[in-house]
């Protein structure tokens, strides 16, 4: 027997170890291999206005995707390193050299790598239809996506993982050498010390975590500046992550302590074997917790912030740019041709049109007010009402003599409250003009251009106005079905410019808007598939351990008469408890965090995010319960036959 297939009978004879492992592997070249196809698809990126982008965020997960697996697989291996020494130091004495035994486990790691790498980059390559054309529905892109394959990304993802298989086998060469062989031995009878239960730093940690909730969730201050993102959040993310890793070293040891006190409890069924055991572990499994508990916390914050975008992209585009078409009057000529490229397009018919005047002045408010005011931005009560009717709005203003009205500004909560009976005066050429706010109105009338202080005024006022200052002509179109006014949108875009902040049509911000939100969807959706399919074998991996090293109590327990069905439900109380306690305190963290962007993002998209927050934890349990069902029959296999 040749010692290439000596390692491949150790593979068959072990792979039931290696399976959960060998799937994240292979799951992770599959992602891996798809973000470098679609970076380098022409076709996807054809279809796109954001071509540029989308290279650029595909590139940097990638870069993102390939640390973490790299940080996985080393994990991994070295769980694997563990559950072999012993059988390592078995070789040894039947007479193995070392360097035999080195060559033998470089080449079962290389094996496995490699298989793991074949199968990976066939999967992903007969997926690559199926994933972009997933890109493309999410972008709602009307591109015909063939299937292809994508030789630079074979190159690359190759590559890349050769070098990282290569490494993990050069580490499996070295084990032998770098153990005694008595420590070969008793490397799984390597048990952990009962923890002490820290007063101190239990109550550090409770501090700890609270201060940093009370940090994050401390409302918006008047000025968001460097200063106060580095001295809040900053501090806010440190004292978070310290809080919770001594949550999981010392506030659960001081609980599962406490728990002990109660005897009678304590020594009923089989809750001694599941605090004894779950008390010499916690400790070792802290570092672990903190990393999934702050992983799952980060990707249900960003996957939930990216769903909600994506939500809510429409309602959010049409308050940026409120009409189909928008632009500033530039005499007859440049509006008759831009009009008529509208009027040529008879898929999209106007539905309404009409001019709005406005009036830039200086202002002065009389009171107190933390936002940018000038130039301050006059309309007219008819205008106002006009522009709702033509968008199907409810509000409507009704105003006399000095009364005024506010437009209130996007990214802020004013309300009736904030202005009602105070007072701004407009500086004109003939002398001041003095007007008294009496409510604020919901409704841009015109695309997004900082800063967006627009004062609704009375007819007659508006007129007096006009004659000190002239107004500016807006015109703008309402058509049907501005959703796919692509070819229109363009050539009006490329007659008119850019008269706004934003585009001056409702299709170029909404495309641009869904396209940016997908391919965050898409990216984090699948790193966080990656995260979860690797915290979760980590906790398998983990769990595995402790099952073979546990395996002697539960014998003793089978002795004294403990049925199997009971070590089954203690088995199932155990890994619940390790399941929930990091997923827990992860989608806790992810909440607050989320609570926090709520109040930032809900302004900004306009949209409520409870349901895209709500589908992001929801996936993220239902995964977990899987390596959970997993985890307890594996267990029960080896404790419990």
């Amino acid at each position: 027997m040749t010692l290439f297939s000596l390692a491949s009978k150790n593979i068959k004879g072990n792979f039931s170890n290696y399976l959960v492992y060998f799937i994240s592997l292979v799951f992770s070249i599959v992602i891996y291999y798809t973000f470098v196809s679609l970076q380098y698809s022409e076709k996807i990126q054809e279809s796109m206005e954001l071509s540029d982008t989308m290279s650029f965020m595909f590139m940097v997960s990638a870069v993102i995707l390939i640390l973490f697996v790299a940080v996985f697989i080393l994990y991994s291996n070295s769980f694997f390193t563990r559950q072999r020494k012993k059988e390592v130091g078995l070789y040894s004495i039947l007479g193995l050299p070392k360097k035999t035994i080195g060559k033998m486990l470089f080449y079962e790691n290389l094996i496995m790598g490699l298989i793991a790498l074949v199968i990976g980059v066939l999967l992903g390559t007969l997926l690559s239809k199926l994933f972009s054309m997933i890109l493309a529905n999410l972008m709602g892109s009307t591109a015909v996506i063939d299937f292809s394959v994508s030789i630079q990304a074979i190159i690359q993802t190759v590559i890349v993982f050769m070098v990282i298989i290569l490494f993990t086998s050069i580490q499996g060469y070295r084990l032998i050498y770098r153990f005694k062989l008595i420590e070969l031995f008793h490397a799984a009878k390597q048990g952990e010390r009962e923890p002490k239960a820290s007063f101190v730093s239990t109550i550090l940690a409770v501090i700890l975590l609270a201060g940093s909730y009370w940090l994050i969730l401390r409302p918006f201050p008047a000025e968001f500046t460097l200063d106060y993102l580095i001295k809040n959040y900053g501090v806010a993310l440190v004292a978070l992550i310290i809080g919770t890793h001594l949550f999981f070293s010392s506030v659960t040891v001081y609980l599962l302590k406490l728990s002990k006190r109660n005897k009678s409890r304590y020594y009923k069924g089989t809750r001694l074997i599941e605090t004894s055991q779950l008390l010499h572990r916690i400790r070792g499994n802290a570092r672990t917790f903190t990393v999934i508990a702050l992983l799952s916390a980060a990707t249900i914050t960003f996957f939930g912030a990216t769903y909600s975008g994506y939500y809510g992209n429409e309602k959010n585009s049409k308050e940026v740019v409120p009409f189909s078409y928008a632009h500033l009057s530039k005499g007859q000529e440049f509006d008759s041709k831009v009009k008529n490229i509208i009027l040529d397009d008879k898929s999209h018919p106007i539905k309404a049109q009409l001019e709005i005047p406005l009036i830039e002045v200086k202002g002065e408010l009389l009171f107190s007010l933390d936002y940018k005011f000038n130039p301050t931005k006059i309309i007219s009560e008819t205008t106002f009402n006009r522009v709702s009717k033509a968008l199907d709005r409810e509000q409507t203003v009704t105003l006399s003599g000095n009364q005024a009205a506010v437009i209130q500004p996007r990214f802020t909560e004013f309300t009736d409250s904030t202005f009602q009976g105070k007072e701004i005066t407009l500086k004109l050429p003939q002398g001041d003009r003095n007007l008294t706010f009496v409510n604020v109105v919901k409704g841009n009338v015109l695309p997004f251009d900082f800063p967006d202080f627009y004062v609704v005024v009375s007819d007659d006022t508006f007129v007096e106005l006009a004659k000190q200052k002239e107004a500016l002509t807006y015109k703008a179109y309402e058509v049907e079905g501005e959703k796919t006014t692509e070819a229109t949108s363009k050539k009006v875009a490329k007659l008119i410019g850019r008269n706004f902040q934003s585009s001056s049509s409702f299709y170029t911000e909404y495309k641009e808007g869904k396209e940016g939100n997908a391919l965050m969807l898409f990216i984090l959706g699948f790193l966080g598939l990656v995260f979860l399919a690797a915290t979760g074998s980590i906790i398998y991996f983990k769990q595995l351990t402790e099952a073979n090293e546990a395996k002697g109590n539960y014998e003793i327990l089978r002795k004294i008469g403990v049925g199997k069905k009971d070590i089954r439900k203690s088995i199932h109380k155990q890994t619940f408890f390790v399941f929930v306690l990091p997923l827990t305190v992860g989608i806790l963290h992810g909440s607050i965090i989320l609570h926090f962007t709520t109040n930032f993002i809900s302004d900004l998209i306009g949209a409520n995010i409870i349901v895209p927050i709500l589908t992001a934890m929801a996936a993220f349990v239902i995964i977990y319960l899987g390596y959970y069902v997993l985890t307890v029959n594996t267990y029960n296999k080896i404790v419990n036959k």
